[in-house]
């Protein structure tokens, strides 16, 4: 059996064969079921999120495979792992192609980027001018 590893956050997870296979729907379920676990004691809260992400996914002017690439984009950037799962499976599951979802991670990276870019030619030496002088 193979080992390969898998990142979570700061920590590397060494999984065999096996395990990889299970372990992305795994990852899912784990949301799923902490989903019901929040959900038991803030039904309203919960049923309320549910139903507004579901509206928000459902096809529209935009189709649904390019609601779950612009999630996935969001949640590249964000970091968020479970939703990089979980968005990633439901482009796939619209039929998105590898081609499809290696855009949506460059444009991510482009926006995680261009907002440090921004970010630093701007804010960053703005407060460095006024420091400067200051000095």
């Amino acid at each position: 059996m193979v080992s390969e590893y898998i990142y979570r956050g700061d920590f590397r997870v060494e999984i065999n064969e096996n395990e990889y296979e299970n372990y992305f729907d795994q990852s899912i379920l784990d949301y799923k079921h902490g989903s019901e676990r929040i959900k038991k004691h803030l039904p309203e809260m919960t049923q309320g999120y549910f139903d507004f992400t579901d509206a928000c996914f459902k096809e529209g002017e935009i189709s649904a495979k390019q609601k779950q690439l612009m999630a996935l984009a969001v949640a590249i950037y964000a970091q968020d792992e479970y939703c990089i799962m979980y968005h990633t499976k439901g482009a796939v599951e619209h039929d998105a192609s590898e081609e499809e979802i290696m855009e949506t991670i460059a444009v991510s990276a482009a926006l995680g980027g261009g907002a440090a870019f921004s970010q630093g030619v701007t804010l960053a030496m703005e407060t460095y001018d006024y420091y400067q002088m200051k000095h």
